[in-house]
């Protein structure tokens, strides 16, 4: 197993938690349904009434991301949900790099604090 150095330990959990705050920050905004909200809830062509329950799984899978024991699933439920909202964008022949780059520094975020992860993942062959 690769050695964790302090600086990846801190890059890794600094990004994470960036990431998780524009998570909690969208849920939140699910949760107050400002009408600007509303609106592009509506224009994406998702009934309104689902803001609490997309909210409700975006932060549960955030604090999952950020609880060690449960980093990994938290990133494949997280990948999950922002691949749904990149199929929103596709749908509507919208620009989806958004959700597409935050899927990526998510997993650059646990790459980062999990030396399991790197263990398993391609890139680490590359880097030798």
């Amino acid at each position: 197993m690769e050695r964790q150095t302090k600086a990846m330990t801190i890059a890794g959990w600094a990004l994470a938690i960036l990431i998780v705050g524009m998570l909690t920050f969208s849920a939140a905004m699910k949760f107050l349904s400002p009408k600007e909200m509303v609106e592009e809830f509506g224009r994406l062509g998702y009934p309104e009434g689902l803001a609490v329950c997309i909210g409700v799984a975006e932060l549960a899978s955030a604090v999952l991301f950020l609880i060690p024991r449960t980093a990994v699933l938290g990133a494949v439920l997280l990948t999950g949900y922002l691949g749904g909202a990149i199929a929103t964008h596709v749908r509507l022949e919208e620009n989806f790099a958004g959700p597409a780059i935050g899927g990526v520094l998510v997993w650059l975020a646990l790459f980062l604090r999990e030396p399991r992860v790197r263990a398993i993942l391609p890139i680490v062959t590359l880097a030798r």
